[in-house]
């Protein structure tokens, strides 16, 4: 029931302590996960007090427990031990306090842990979250590393040293995180979300040098996987373990084994890209002088040749040849004016053999009338009619005095001439 409040007639304390109670204390028992971050032990009590915090948010609660079922465990409580416990909420109205009485711990083990970190893959996988479409490869020479690790930690320094040996010009910003306990998710997405807005670092590296499953659940967290996945700068995941890979090794755009190996993934060595260049250049000598080589010994077979030994006997050779094919050429132009003088001369004698002027100069004349008409019979012509005769060399104007018709070769003659009676 919803207690009835106003400015007028506020509600004391004791009195919302005592309506918190009262709901707390209907709860009743629940089982609770969670991370023992506290145990302590006071002497002549048979109450263990503990600290039990969640591993994913910083919420954190006090938790008594009866010596009795601390002891009864199989492996001794201790802080960062992962819990399940059976407890009853109870709810301090003197002193505003949460409290969970626990009647029942069981230790998460190492093959529970195993199990949900699993099916967590398992979930994470099937959105595509591993899968090698997304990872990006790593630049040959960043302009600077990101670095996220714990403070003074042994990974820090392999990191560090090996990366600087093998090229020591290598610039680092390096951002430091809680690498184990119920903080170190957080801290590793923060230090990774600054990391990756800063535009001046090409890859980021996150390294720990090892440690138990439990140890290594800040890497598997959800959130951290979804922030690496998110991440616009490649990372490289650098725990060290081995037989059991957090998921952080699977979004990671590459996994080293160890923080040394990162090292030596994220820049080049120096002395390995010194010695690539001098062969490269020696390869390079090599191919020129091959090459030089080859041209020679061409240039050479070239002068060897005759047309190059003696360039003159060359031409010589040539101009003998000119000389023949102009011969040729004279002889068969000669022939063919020769031939074209015979033809033409037979074609002319033709011509001369068919023209009207060759009759002519045989003795025959064109005679025409006035009008310019050609006449071949005496029946056209008429005494006193006036003609052109030509003749071969020349015109001859004439009149016709008389008109007496032949008879043709061939042609007999209708017309005899009249017989005089006295015969």
């Amino acid at each position: 029931m919803a207690l009835e409040t106003s400015p007028e007639h506020p509600a004391p304390v004791r009195q919302i302590s005592q309506a918190i109670g009262a709901w707390v204390e209907r709860l009743g028992a629940v089982w609770v996960e969670g991370q023992v971050t506290q145990v302590s032990r006071r002497g002549g009590l048979n109450t263990v007090f503990l600290t039990l915090r969640d591993k994913l948010a910083d919420v954190s609660v006090s938790v008594t427990c009866p010596r009795g079922v601390v002891d009864s465990l199989p492996t001794p409580l201790v802080e960062g031990a992962s819990v399940v416990v059976h407890a009853k909420p109870s709810f301090y109205p003197t002193r505003g306090t949460l409290s969970l009485q626990v009647r029942e711990i069981r230790l998460v083990g190492e093959g529970e842990l195993l199990a949900r970190l699993e099916r967590r893959r398992q979930l994470l996988a099937a959105e595509g979250l591993f899968s090698d479409v997304h990872k990006r490869a790593l630049p040959f020479l960043p302009r600077a590393v990101g670095l996220v690790t714990a403070q003074n930690s042994a990974a820090e320094r392999d990191v560090l040293d090996n990366a600087r040996r093998r090229w020591p010009g290598v610039r680092f910003e390096v951002r430091y995180a809680a690498m184990q306990g119920v903080h170190a998710a957080r801290e590793v997405m923060e230090a990774l979300t600054a990391l990756d807005r800063d535009p001046g670092v090409d890859v980021v590296v996150i390294a720990r040098g090892g440690g138990s499953v439990e140890d290594l659940l800040p890497f598997s967290d959800e959130s951290l996987v979804r922030a690496v996945h998110a991440a616009t700068t490649p990372v490289v995941s650098a725990i060290g373990h081995e037989p059991d890979s957090p998921l952080l090794d699977l979004v990671a755009d590459l996994r080293a084994s160890t923080p040394t190996d990162a090292a030596k993934r994220v820049v080049p060595d120096v002395a390995e890209e010194a010695q690539r260049v001098l062969t490269a250049r020696e390869r390079g000598r090599r191919a020129v002088r091959q090459l030089l080589d080859r041209e020679r010994r061409t240039l050479e077979s070239l002068r060897s040749r005759p047309s190059l030994a003696d360039p003159r006997a060359g031409l010589a050779e040539r101009a003998h040849e000119v000389d023949a094919l102009r011969d040729r050429a004279r002889r068969s132009f000669g022939h063919r004016v020769d031939r074209g003088e015979v033809d033409l001369g037979h074609q002319l004698a033709r011509v001369r053999a068919l023209s009207p002027l060759a009759t002519l100069r045989r003795g025959y004349a064109v005679i025409s009338d006035a009008d310019g008409r050609a006449r071949s019979s005496v029946a056209d012509l008429e005494p006193g009619a006036t003609l052109h005769v030509r003749v071969a060399d020349g015109r001859i104007g004439a009149t016709v005095t008389g008109v007496e018709r032949v008879a043709l070769v061939g042609e007999t003659d209708q017309t005899h001439p009249q017989e005089d009676p006295d015969e």
